[in-house]
C-alpha cells in the first residue's frame, strides 16, 4: 500500500486552511503557518495521523466489521461513494437523517419498506394497480434509495464511522459518540479535532485533497479485508 508523499498531498491542496477568522484554537498544533490571512495545515502532521488512522481501519476491516462513510458535502460526496462500493463498506452521501445511527432500528424498517416496494415493482405483483398507484411507488422507492441505498446491507451497527468535515456532519459525529463507536474525520482548521478519535487534518473542501487521503485509507481496509480472506482460507485448509 504506497503512501502519499508529502508533495502529492501538497499537489492536491491538502494544506489550504479556513481564513485566521475562523479558525479553531484547538487546530493549533497542526496548523504550520499563516499566509495572507490563511492558516496552512502541517503536512507532515497529515501524513503521521492517515498512516495511524489507516493502521486501525485495517484492523477493523480485518476482523468482519464495518465502517460507515459519511460526506454529504457535494464535493466529497462522489469521491466517498466510489471509495466505500469499492471495499463494500456502508455510506451515505446524500443527508444525513437524525437518529441514522441511534434510532438504527427504525432506519433498518425504512430500508425493508425500501426492499419491499423493489420486490414488488419487480416481480409483477402489481397488476391490479394503476399505472398512477405505481408511479407514486416508483417515486418514493427512488427517494428512499437516494438517502438509504448505501446502507442497505448494513444489518447492523458499524464498528466505526469515517466522516468528511466533521463539523458539517455533526450530527453524525454525535451519534457515534452516543454509541461509542470509532471515529475517524478529515479535519480542516476550523474544527475541533478532539471531536473525533483520528483525526486527519487537511482541506475537506477540495475535492482533490479529500480523494487523496480517503483513497488511501480504502486501500487500508482493502489490506484489511485480504488479511481475513486469507486467514479464513489458511483455517479451512488446516481443518
Amino acid at each position: 500500500m504506497s503512501k502519499p508523499t508529502y508533495k502529492d498531498l501538497l499537489d492536491a491542496g491538502a494544506h489550504f486552511g479556513h481564513l485566521r477568522k475562523k479558525w479553531n484554537p484547538k487546530m493549533a498544533p497542526y496548523i504550520f503557518m499563516e499566509r495572507k490571512g490563511i492558516h496552512l495545515i502541517d503536512l507532515n502532521r497529515t501524513l503521521d495521523s492517515m498512516e495511524r488512522a489507516a493502521n486501525a481501519m485495517r484492523l477493523i476491516a480485518r476482523s468482519g466489521k464495518k465502517i460507515l462513510f459519511v460526506a454529504t458535502k457535494k464535493q466529497a460526496r462522489d469521491v466517498v461513494k466510489g471509495a466505500a462500493e469499492s471495499v463494500g463498506m456502508p455510506f451515505v452521501t446524500e443527508r444525513w437523517l437524525g437518529g441514522m445511527l441511534t434510532n438504527f432500528a427504525t432506519i433498518r424498517r425504512s430500508v425493508k419498506k425500501m426492499h419491499n416496494i423493489e420486490k414488488m415493482l419487480g416481480d409483477g405483483t402489481l397488476t391490479s394497480i394503476t399505472k398512477k398507484e405505481r408511479l407514486t411507488l416508483g417515486r418514493e422507492h427512488e427517494k428512499l434509495q437516494k438517502v438509504l441505498g448505501g446502507i442497505d446491507n448494513m444489518t447492523r451497527l458499524p464498528a466505526a464511522i469515517f466522516i468528511v468535515d466533521i463539523s458539517h456532519e455533526h450530527i453524525a459525529v454525535a451519534e457515534a459518540h452516543r454509541l461509542g463507536l470509532k471515529t475517524f474525520g478529515i479535519v480542516d482548521t476550523n474544527s475541533d479535532p478532539n471531536e473525533v478519535d483520528y483525526a486527519i487534518p487537511a482541506n475537506d473542501d477540495a475535492s482533490k485533497s479529500v480523494a487523496i487521503i480517503t483513497n488511501y485509507l480504502t486501500e487500508a481496509i482493502r489490506q484489511g479485508l485480504e488479511e481475513r480472506q486469507t486467514q479464513r482460507t489458511e483455517k479451512e485448509m488446516a481443518e
